[in-house]
């Protein structure tokens, strides 16, 4: 299995502050004797040799890299994992069609989600499982503008349909000096259910200056642009495209060499990188309860840190705490050990950030808790 090179972005992201602000204590930083890089307890092998699980097209890649390490790890064993978008990873959990799912939003009381996966788990709660972080890109093709900046409001306005031009006097505004064409903005967004399209709408409910009245959650709610299908279909149509813009995770922008936009949220410009992401991530804070380690990301959104890129997301695993079949509870926990462990040093390759080692020693309690 081939894995995809990131390192250009987030090489240095180990060297970040990574630290989750509910987490308490300091992390040694990766590349020392901590870090999320250790290869921490022995995998249990063995039970279901063949996992499945579906879900986020955000961590496919670094889906690949637990795999690999998985399967050095227990010969012979595999995780199937079908990059479908969040919305189809919840619905084939709860459904129980899947070992376990795949989501970049936790699950959401509010529309039935917790009740039907404690239902799929024989009446046991669900855990989110955050296992992977990275940053989301603005991805944009526009020939001749390098370092376009945007804001959260301008943001918001672009991808409501408000600011329609690139060379609206907004992001002029933005961007002295740069000869921006009056050309029409085409937005290009997700047009399957997606965690990413939640956690973007979060970010422009957070930091658009109520410039954003269309709320969150899995569908695009903007009501302009153009769909396409999963992370590969966004970057694809991008760079297929003069005049587009859009969100998409770092590691399809890479692949597809599209340029990025920097964002201002109020204390100058900040461009997409290893500090820039890791100063983000020590803003996040743990909300979940007991082994259920669900993430509060809003203070990133719309919070001003210095030198801190505030567009990220956090990719959950959702597992059963309970009602597993013996066989896939120890295949799970061995897989889901192996990619909190021995997997990590290899993560900003892909284009992720490393588990700080705090939060991952809170992922192995609860790992370890699964049955």
């Amino acid at each position: 299995m081939k894995l995809k090179r990131h390192g250009a972005v987030l090489a240095m992201v180990a060297a970040g502050a990574l630290a989750l602000a509910a987490c308490g204590s300091n992390p040694t930083p990766p590349g020392g004797a901590g870090g999320g890089t250790s290869s921490g307890p022995a995998a249990a092998c063995g039970g279901k040799q063949n996992l499945s699980a579906e879900g986020s097209s955000a961590q496919k890649n670094a889906i690949d890299v637990f795999v690999q390490a998985y399967q050095a790890k227990c010969p012979g064993s595999n995780v199937a994992y079908n990059p479908t978008g969040s919305g189809a990873g919840v619905k084939q959990f709860n459904a129980g069609l899947v070992d376990f799912g795949g989501s970049d939003s936790p699950l959401n009381a509010a529309n039935g989600e917790v009740a039907a996966a404690q239902a799929r788990c024989k009446g046991n709660p669900a855990w989110d499982l955050p296992m992977v972080f990275g940053p989301v890109a603005l991805g944009y093709n526009l020939p001749g503008v390098t370092d376009l900046v945007l804001n959260g409001e301008t943001t918001a306005k672009i991808f409501n349909g408000t600011i329609k031009t690139w060379n609206d006097p907004a992001i002029a505004a933005l961007n002295s000096g740069k000869q921006l064409p009056a050309q029409a903005i085409n937005v290009i967004y997700r047009s399957d259910q997606s965690g990413t399209t939640d956690n973007f709408q979060q970010y422009l409910t957070a930091a658009g200056k109520g410039a954003w009245t269309q709320k969150a959650g899995k569908t695009f709610n903007g009501g302009v642009g153009t769909g396409s299908q999963g992370s590969a279909g966004v970057a694809q149509a991008i760079s297929s495209a003069p005049g587009t813009i859009g969100y998409i995770e770092l590691s399809y922008a890479q692949d597809n060499k599209l340029a990025m936009a920097q964002l201002d949220s109020g204390s100058g410009p900040v461009g997409l990188t290893g500090d820039s992401v890791g100063k983000a991530i020590a803003g996040a804070k743990v909300t979940g309860q007991g082994n259920d380690l669900r993430l509060d990301l809003k203070s990133v959104y719309g919070g001003n840190t210095a030198g801190a890129y505030p567009l990220i997301l956090a990719t959950y695993e959702l597992v059963c705490s309970k009602g597993y079949d013996p066989a896939v509870a120890q295949a799970v926990k061995a897989f889901l050990t192996t990619a909190a462990t021995d997997a990590q040093a290899q993560l900003p390759a892909a284009g992720y950030a490393p588990l700080p080692a705090d939060f991952q020693q809170k992922l192995l309690t609860a790992i370890a808790a699964i049955s």
